[in-house]
């Protein structure tokens, strides 16, 4: 099995699908990886030789931007707007939606669940 960035590749998928299951790697920059090993992206990951696992390794290591470093560069780019105070930050900073979007009637994803009303009953249909 192969284990490239801490990951371990499915080994029943094509290697370009395979790739995608590390955080930072879509299915363009798959391929372009698999261009750059050299490597046939229509191989199962599970058929890959030990060379061809430690080329892809090596290119993803020397020109790719994954898992760890990525996630902390990203929490550090949100830090950075929320210590500016900017605009972007503030919305950050409550839990809004930050870019643009209206939170009147939608937005819920981001605010989380319709805080509760305390006393609020329907009324009995009428006589």
């Amino acid at each position: 099995m192969a284990r490239i960035a801490g990951v371990e590749l499915p080994r029943n998928k094509r290697l370009d699908i395979a790739l995608t299951y590390i955080y930072g790697i879509g299915r363009t920059t798959a391929l372009k990886i698999c261009d750059a090993a050299g490597v046939e992206w229509t191989k199962k990951a599970d058929d890959l030789s030990a060379d061809e696992v430690n080329v892809i390794r090596k290119e993803i290591e020397s020109n790719h931007k994954v898992e760890g470093d990525l996630r902390r560069e990203l929490t550090q780019n949100i830090k950075r707007l929320m210590d500016i105070g900017c605009y972007r930050g503030f919305r950050h900073r409550k839990g809004l939606p930050v870019r643009g979007q209206s939170t009147h009637s939608n937005a819920r994803t981001r605010k989380g669940p319709r805080p509760s009303v305390v006393g609020k009953k329907k009324k009995a249909a009428g006589k």
